[in-house]
């Protein structure tokens, strides 16, 4: 496949949306097709390509969609993250949208947000031109704390707030190093940040394999470390340019995947202009999975883009950014994706192996816990960001009702704790009947010997997998933690889960936080499950490895159920070892002792995640921002028509009585 020539920095991200829109409005309003910016002074290649001046200084969008430099280099790749210049890529796709904004008349006070209950509060402002509300809104306005439109500035997290707080306690040089090196770490595409590379390992330069390409699920604590530090340019351009490669034709074999996935990884290439020797261009060339190991679709792309997106809204203020058309248009996308019909009748999404974090054979093909927590935030913020119209009722309808079984599934089928464990060793199996107990005709001898001596008396998880006569009983740490996040784990069940990681301190978290998986796969498991694969060696990598970066969300869900000291002091133990061991991508070894065998050093999210763990704690109010509290709504209705009366009953109501209120 050729590089992908993809959108300049101010070009709209709803280009291959065009086809989809209402006839153009009058020439005086904005759109996508006459889009009216503040003139330049020069088309250099950081200005904005696809843009050329026109007689009365505003710019013609012509259809050009790469960037181009003359001078044959590339343009500050590793440049930092610093003030956007005026044509910077946020301001001038701030401009692009198709939602209200405000006017640039000095002293005009229409206004398109309010800054409420001291900054923590961000809404956007819907109001009508009624003569008796003008008093009140022009006090509010007096209230309000002004920013700077679509740059991702101001907001909930001021910058120089951010500043403030990291004045007030003394920043450690592991901090300081761990800043460096994620600036160093941040990718250019036409002079604007875009992302951050996955590693920089300089000892690997020779073989970087794609650790030199932005990954989305790598970039998510990136993002959040700029945010909470009141930089939001670099992760709007990247919500921006992600949201444009979604539409790239993606093809392996001469089969090509349901419409609206997101890639897994893109990477800023420096290629010559046809028939030029001389003058090069910018170009953003994605990966869908067509030339990752295995060729496996990422899944969990689209569903960390969405929850990116609604941090970055909840963070920045900057909600007119999920306004806009083209936004909307690949929330949309992502969802009649995931929704789509299909055999399966559950609840859950079914996916190959590798379709995730863990992205090899591991054995978690089916419907893997990582992949539906991630699957149930995405339709929780999916919903809350949709724009209410003829268009999208009936894709948020579908949302709620599967919102309601999938969380109703996660809690009641793969909930295990001792007095469940207790009931599958009792089960009958090969029922036939609508009442059956054993639903999924478990055997018995599936429990694995480990188990009944590993969980505490006051401690539970969500199992890694379940299917017809299969339950995964390993526990993954990512799953576990988003159920809490996210709450699709009930308060009860949220609390559990921290019990295990107190309890069982020394095998989930050990020298070095955090295990992926425990325990791990070993011996005829081994071979069997991931076809005995080097890299997942017993302890290593995916198979029981520890993973820093996993850090930031479990700071982010010890926050949340008000236990900060169990973070604290993982913090404490990544802190004393991940600097000078030149912050490894994995550990090795039950205890997470050794940097892994094959780790790269200097791996972007496991700096992040760390940075990200350290700002939670600092300003623990930022957890009620990231995360969600329990929706009772999601427990109240069912779609499946079936009442107390019928031939079947909807046993729903078993969720319900498991709240803790």
């Amino acid at each position: 496949m050729r590089p992908h020539r993809v959108l300049a920095g101010c070009r709209s991200a709803a280009a291959h949306l065009l086809t989809a829109r209402p006839p153009p409005p009058p020439p005086q309003r904005r759109h996508a097709l006459l889009l009216l910016l503040p003139p330049r002074a020069s088309l250099s290649s950081s200005s904005s390509p696809g843009f050329l001046p026109s007689g009365n200084g505003h710019r013609l969008y012509t259809g050009v969609i790469s960037c181009r430099g003359i001078d044959g280099t590339h343009e500050g790749r590793r440049m930092g993250v610093g003030p956007a210049p005026p044509h910077a890529v946020s301001g001038a796709a701030r401009r692009q949208s198709t939602s209200a904004e405000p006017s640039s008349v000095p002293g005009d006070k229409t206004f398109e947000r309010i800054y409420m209950n001291q900054g923590m509060a961000v809404k956007p402002l819907v109001f009508e031109r009624i003569a008796d509300d003008v008093g009140v809104l022009e006090e509010r306005v007096e209230e309000a704390v002004p920013s700077e439109e679509g740059s991702g500035k101001g907001s909930v997290v001021e910058t120089a707030a951010a500043a403030d707080v990291l004045k007030e306690r003394e920043v450690s040089e592991v901090e300081k190093e761990a800043w460096r090196l994620l600036e160093r770490a941040v990718v250019n595409y036409c002079g604007s940040p875009v992302g951050t590379v996955a590693a920089d390992d300089p000892l690997t330069a020779s073989n970087l394999l794609n650790y030199d390409q932005v990954f989305i699920r790598d970039f998510v604590p990136s993002a959040l470390a700029f945010l909470m530090k009141g930089e939001g340019e670099i992760v709007r351009n990247f919500l921006l340019h992600t949201l444009q490669l979604q539409s790239w034709e993606k093809t392996v074999d001469c089969y090509s995947p349901g419409q609206g996935l997101m890639p897994a990884s893109f990477k800023v290439r420096t290629v010559p202009l046809d028939g030029s020797n001389e003058a090069f261009e910018e170009v953003l060339d994605p990966d869908f999975g067509e030339s990752a190991i295995g060729r496996v679709a990422p899944v969990d792309s689209g569903l960390w883009w969405i929850i990116l997106l609604r941090a970055y809204g909840k963070i920045t203020g900057d909600y007119a950014l999920q306004e806009r058309v083209d936004v909307q248009t690949g929330i949309k996308l992502v969802m009649n994706l995931c929704l789509s019909d299909g055999f399966d009748m559950f609840p859950t999404l079914l996916v190959t192996d590798g379709s995730c974090m863990i992205d090899r054979r591991m054995g978690i093909h089916g419907h893997p816990l990582e992949i539906q927590a991630l699957f149930y935030s995405a339709l929780r913020f999916s919903r809350e960001m949709l724009t209410i119209n003829d268009g999208s009722r009936n894709l948020i309808r579908a949302i709620s009702n599967r919102l309601s079984a999938l969380s109703f599934h996660i809690r009641e089928y793969y909930w295990v704790d001792m007095k469940k464990i207790n009931e599958i060793y009792r089960y009958k199996t090969e029922e036939y009947s609508h009442d059956a107990i054993n639903k999924f005709n478990i055997y018995p001898d599936q429990i694995p010997s480990w188990l009944v001596d590993w969980v505490p008396d006051k401690a539970g998880y969500l199992i890694g997998n379940l299917q017809p006569a299969h339950m995964d009983f390993r526990f993954f740490s990512l799953g576990n933690l988003w159920a809490i996040i996210s709450s699709l784990a009930t308060p009860k069940q949220a609390e559990s889960i921290l019990n295990l990681f107190e309890e069982k301190w020394d095998d989930l978290i050990g020298k070095m936080p955090l295990k992926i998986c425990f325990p791990a796969l070993e011996y005829d498991e081994w071979r069997i499950i991931t076809g005995s694969d080097p890299k997942n060696t017993p302890w290593s990598y995916h198979n029981g490895g520890s993973w820093p970066t996993l850090l930031w969300q479990f700071t982010l869900a010890c926050i949340k159920m008000g236990r900060p000291e169990l973070a604290q002091r993982a913090v404490a133990a990544a802190e004393r070892r991940l600097s000078d061991d030149q912050w490894p991508e994995y550990y090795d070894t039950r205890t997470g002792r050794f940097i892994g065998k094959q780790s790269r050093l200097f791996q972007t999210w496991t700096i992040a995640g760390f940075l990200t763990s350290k700002m939670l704690l600092e300003r623990p109010e930022m957890a009620s921002i990231l995360s969600c509290e329990e929706d009772l709504d999601l427990l109240e209705g069912c779609a499946c028509s079936l009442n107390k009366g019928g031939r079947k009953r909807c046993s729903r109501i078993a969720a319900r009585s498991q709240i803790l209120v």
